[in-house]
């Protein structure tokens, strides 16, 4: 998962150029960025104290108010240098506040902190929100002649595009309710977030329940004199119990406690959140959120994205229904009575069915992927596939002392610094995600960003098991690191590539995911945590095939994602039943029961972040499948594709449009080729199976 844009009030994640890139001629003869002392750039120098973060944030925004002043102060011919330059000061001081006051909101230490940390993201959100409606900045930035530069000239236009989406050119009125409207959306939107990550439930099990649960989570889950375990709904406590326990009961207890998590706290927060969005698109000429929220987007509109989406419905629908109905045949074996598969039953039986159709049973695995493994393996791989060095970083001072810390080398420069927050811990975020931290500035400003997680591990004694699909999550949120470190190396903070086109942001960290199936990228961390064995050839094959089944129904499911941020952006907020509509899309595209208590949308926390465009993984599975089409599958690390796809796709940052950077990878524009190959992965197996049986 990727961070929160501007326009939307969140930052994206950054990517820009290669560090080793010629700058284009005209940066030579811009006036310098104003440099950030080392010291000024991390919040959390200063500790603990709610005071010092609150003087950090506000003497960015000085500074920023100051580099407005710039630009508005020119007297005489505009150029780059004399406006463009203090305006993109002005930005990267705002990004900074944004940025940080954010991450601390979410990994702070304590409640006073996180308290301090939100109140302060909506001031630097305010403040941003107050540049985008500054007619003499717009007037300055408008009045400049079109850089003969490719780069600095799709940086101008795509800000006076975003300049004119924001309502800059209405009246003082119109604008002072913009502005009024944006920060209240800031302000519920993270007070829907807040309440979900500071809402954690437990369920409170017999012993007997935790029959299926492997060996090490029982070792952490020992039972009191009355013979009960207390499990929360944090992931690595409450997944694994959903999936492996024998207990249907103990499952749907879980399960509606997962599921309820910011019900009912989030509903009117949610219904306020959704009423000003309306209000402030239909105030900007748009009829609803969605169609505003893409009019900067790659799909461009709600009318196309419908085409897409009937074309990624009919291409997944099909092989979708053969998946649930081969599950649902396969429960009733075993348990004859079962009409439908119930939601809070559905990762058991899918493991179940795993177990005999593949004879793979996930828990097999888990030995080999111990955290500590798993996080070097990843580095190394990312380190191999974009020809980079990661080095670890020792003695940093950080927010809290589990966070490591590393350096990102391209040969002997340093191109920026990552932090991984990996584990859970009271208060903090629940999710995976990454943040940026700071956004690169060639000559200037190194980019940071961190991954905030939540995987098991981080406690003495504990190796932190993890599951396949936690190592894929690892890969996917270490793609977008990559992609913010690589990339931000431009000659302006506004051009880095998390900065590109918000339904772009998904692509790259969903193809780095792909390198989780090839054998020689695996085997050279996934060794098991006590013996050091490398995961087995016959082990890996059983594996790769069960993760092939489901994909087409989980891909069903993405688009129910999908349907309800789009209907909870579309529909009139006023009437809106959430959970008549969540249950109505969840039923169009689930073949398992709905679970009577479900109130997953108080929970999604995507409707902040991403709005109405959850849409943006389904498009960007599309691309990430055709990227990886394009690597040699005998040579996925060492072969050519690595460094065109970091010099074609991640370099450039947003200094093109996302479709371009497509367009340049692949040759061509994207189609859905490779995305029906992936499907079909495990039906293809089958069918070869067959044959060569007969």
């Amino acid at each position: 998962m990727a961070g929160r844009s501007p326009r939307g009030h969140w930052l994206p994640f950054v990517a820009a150029v290669l560090a080793c890139a010629a700058l284009p001629a005209w940066a030579a003869r811009a006036a310098p960025a104003r440099a950030v002392a080392s010291k000024d750039l991390h919040a959390w120098e200063a500790g603990d104290d709610p005071a010092a973060l609150d003087t950090w944030v506000h003497e960015h925004l000085r500074r920023a108010d100051a580099d407005i002043a710039r630009v508005v102060a020119v007297k005489g011919a505009r150029t780059v240098g004399n406006t463009l330059r203090p305006y993109d000061d002005a930005a990267n001081e705002l990004i900074l506040s944004v940025a940080q006051s954010s991450v601390m909101y979410g990994v702070g230490a304590t409640k006073e902190l996180r308290d301090k940390a939100q109140a302060l993201t909506q001031s630097a959100n305010a403040a941003y929100t107050a540049l985008n409606l500054n007619q003499p900045v717009y007037r300055a930035l408008a009045a400049l002649p079109s850089p003969a530069d490719a780069a600095t000239r799709h940086y101008l236009e795509h800000t006076l595009l975003e300049y004119r989406l924001a309502g800059v050119d209405r009246d003082d009125a119109t604008r002072a309710r913009i502005r009024a409207l944006q920060d209240k959306i800031t302000e519920l939107g993270l007070a829907f977030e807040r309440a979900v990550h500071d809402d954690v439930r437990t369920v409170v099990a017999d012993k007997a329940q935790l029959d299926g649960l492997p060996p090490d989570y029982l070792a952490t889950h020992t039972a009191d004199a009355e013979g009960h375990v207390k499990i929360t709904t944090d992931p690595p406590d409450g997944w694994p119990a959903q999936k492996f326990s024998n207990s249907a009961d103990l499952r749907g207890k879980l399960y509606l406690a997962a599921q309820q998590v910011g019900y009912p706290a989030n509903t009117e927060t949610l219904r306020g959140l959704l009423a000003r969005r309306e209000e402030l698109a239909r105030l900007l000429g748009y009829p609803t959120w969605a169609d505003f929220a893409m009019a900067d987007q790659m799909i461009g509109s709600p009318a196309k994205l419908a085409d897409y989406l009937g074309k990624i419905d009919e291409a997944s629908r099909e092989p979708g229904a053969r998946e649930d109905a081969a599950l649902l045949a396969f429960a009733r074996q075993r348990e004859p009575s079962i009409q439908k598969i119930s939601a809070a039953d559905a990762r058991y039986w899918e493991e179940q069915y795993r177990r005999a159709k593949f004879s793979f049973d996930s828990q097999s695995v888990r030995p080999y992927f111990p955290y500590a493994r798993v996080e070097s393996g990843v580095i190394a791989t990312a380190a191999t596939l974009f020809h980079v060095d990661i080095k670890p970083v020792a003695g940093v001072h950080t927010w809290h002392p589990s966070v490591t810390t590393y350096d990102v080398f391209d040969g002997k420069v340093r191109l920026g610094r990552i932090y991984l927050d990996m584990h859970p811990r009271e208060g903090k975020d629940k999710w995976f995600s990454t943040q940026p931290l700071t956004f690169g500035i060639h000559g200037r400003q190194l980019p940071e960003g961190v991954l905030v997680c939540n995987f098991p591990g981080g406690t003495p004694g504990d190796p932190g098991l993890m599951q396949y699909g936690d190592v894929v999550v690892f890969l996917h949120e270490f793609g977008h690191l990559m992609h913010h470190v690589i990339g931000s190396q431009n000659a302006f903070v506004g051009e880095g590539g998390f900065l590109v086109e918000g339904d772009f942001i998904e692509a790259p960290s969903q193809m780095l995911e792909e390198f989780f199936h090839d054998y020689g990228v695996l085997t050279s961390f996934a060794r098991h945590y006590q013996s050091g064995e490398v995961l087995p050839r016959d082990l890996y094959t059983r594996m790769t095939r069960a993760d092939a089944y489901g994909r087409a129904s989980g891909q069903q499911r993405q688009l129910m994602f999908t349907a309800v941020s789009l209907d909870f952006h579309t529909l009139p907020p006023a009437t809106l039943d959430f959970d008549a509509v969540y249950r109505r899309d969840f039923e169009r595209f689930n073949t398992s029961a709905f679970v009577p208590g479900d109130h997953f949308w108080a929970s999604f926390t995507h409707l902040n972040g991403y709005s109405s465009n959850y849409y943006t993984y389904v498009l960007d599975k599309v691309i990430a499948l055709d990227f990886f089409a394009q690597f040699d599958p005998q040579n996925l690390l060492r072969g050519p594709a690595g460094m065109r796809y970091r010099q074609a796709v991640l370099a450039p940052g947003s200094t093109k449009p996302a479709t371009q950077l497509v367009r340049d990878f692949l040759g061509r524009e994207p189609n859905l080729d490779a995305y029906r190959r992936w499907m079909l992965a495990e039906f293809d197996a089958q069918t070869t199976a067959s044959s060569s049986a007969r």
